[in-house]
């Protein structure tokens, strides 16, 4: 087992497993029985829960939050400020059989979670979508599609019912843009999407 760190030595908690080649970035803690494996790659300032799999080769950004019991598979991305909430689920196969693995990289499909999205609890990502910045999946929703940047999604399937400020709070959408009441910051609607001024 090695551990490398860029500065100074992440907390790992003695019951996780560390796999050879493992990359964990300055001021990380890994918590209880979770598994990171060969040659994956984790940024500085991240938390990863209770019972958390990361498999070979993923790439974490920093400042990521990963709650128990949540499975980062091959061919899944997390950018960094990336908040994965408690048992979400990502799938990383289009069509998984028992009676005919699909285990190789042959077979997985990319999912990225763009910078500063949060995923609720329980929710479930299917594999081949992306989560656009400071997107917002509610608890329990099903990602079936793209999730536009900074867009709030519900249900299942999963679908846009507002839109969410960086901080988080639910934007208030106007005429040629959105104001947060949160936090006053500004957006204006460039070609259909939302962008800070």
């Amino acid at each position: 087992m090695s551990v490398v760190s860029s500065i100074a030595s992440p907390f790992i908690h003695p019951t996780v497993v560390v796999d050879d080649d493992v990359v964990v970035g300055e001021g990380s803690r890994v918590w209880h029985f979770s598994h990171l494996s060969k040659g994956c790659r984790i940024g500085e300032r991240c938390s990863l829960g209770q019972n958390v799999y990361v498999a070979p080769g993923v790439q974490i950004g920093s400042n990521v939050k990963i709650q128990n019991n949540v499975s980062i598979y091959e061919g899944v991305e997390l950018e960094d400020d990336v908040f994965c909430g408690p048992s979400m689920v990502f799938t990383n196969v289009i069509t998984p059989r028992s009676g005919f693995p699909r285990n190789s990289s042959l077979y997985y499909v990319r999912t990225l979670v763009r910078r500063g999205a949060t995923i609720g609890a329980n929710a479930t990502i299917v594999c081949g979508n992306t989560i656009g910045e400071f997107g917002f999946v509610g608890a329990g929703a099903v990602v079936t599609h793209d999730v536009p940047p900074h867009a709030i999604v519900v249900g299942n399937p999963a679908k846009v019912i507002g839109y969410a400020c960086t901080c988080g709070a639910r934007l208030s959408l106007e005429p040629g843009g959105a104001h947060c009441t949160g936090c006053a910051r500004l957006y204006r609607n460039v070609d259909g999407r939302l962008k800070a001024k």
